[in-house]
């Protein structure tokens, strides 16, 4: 809870993954893969409950096993390599007690904290809910970015009339890291 606000901790977590099968219950410095994200959630001084949706029997016994709120088992139509974790987000919050604020957890980001989830938790809540995510900064500016076109002909991913050649003169860039998302809850249903 949040300045009176209910906070919703939700991890999505297929079984299905074609690129790296199983990588949910996969072992990561001595845990499975998604016991990380369950313990950051379970130490994040604002979540107020935190349930797992998952349409896998083995990821849902783990989720139990760390203590982890397991609601339901999720329809396999919301957990196909091409549905929007939006779908399921939205299907699982309409299943469970209405809470101020949902904060997605990815599994497959386990390098990050509890501090991450309460700073991004702070942040959301004192701009009135707007959504949040956490980001990590680039390691290149877009300005050096391509892509490989036909006959190895490169292209530059952004169109600018300016040219930077030096690293100082790159503006600092940002990437979503995927670790957390939050929003108000009204937000996401609108």
């Amino acid at each position: 809870m949040i300045d009176g606000h209910s906070v919703l901790g939700v991890i999505l977590a297929c079984g299905g993954s074609e690129g790296l099968p199983c990588k949910n219950v996969r072992d990561l410095a001595g845990k499975p893969l998604i016991a990380w994200t369950i313990e950051a959630g379970h130490e994040s001084e604002y979540l107020d409950r935190l349930i797992l949706s998952s349409d896998d029997e083995e990821i849902m016994k783990i989720g139990r096993d760390y203590d982890c709120e397991v609601t339901f088992q999720r329809p396999s139509k919301l957990a196909q390599d091409d549905t929007p974790s939006m779908d399921a987000l939205l299907h699982e919050i309409e299943q469970v007690e209405s809470q101020n604020y949902v904060v997605l957890l990815q599994p497959t980001s386990p390098i990050w904290t509890a501090d991450d989830i309460d700073a991004t938790n702070a942040h959301c809540h004192q701009n009135d809910g707007k959504p949040c995510v956490t980001v990590t900064k680039t390691g290149k500016p877009p300005q050096w970015m391509y892509t490989l076109e036909e006959k190895n002909r490169v292209e530059s991913v952004m169109d600018r009339d300016e040219r930077i050649t030096r690293r100082q003169e790159a503006p600092t860039t940002f990437i979503r890291n995927g670790a957390v998302y939050l929003a108000a809850t009204a937000w996401l249903r609108d």
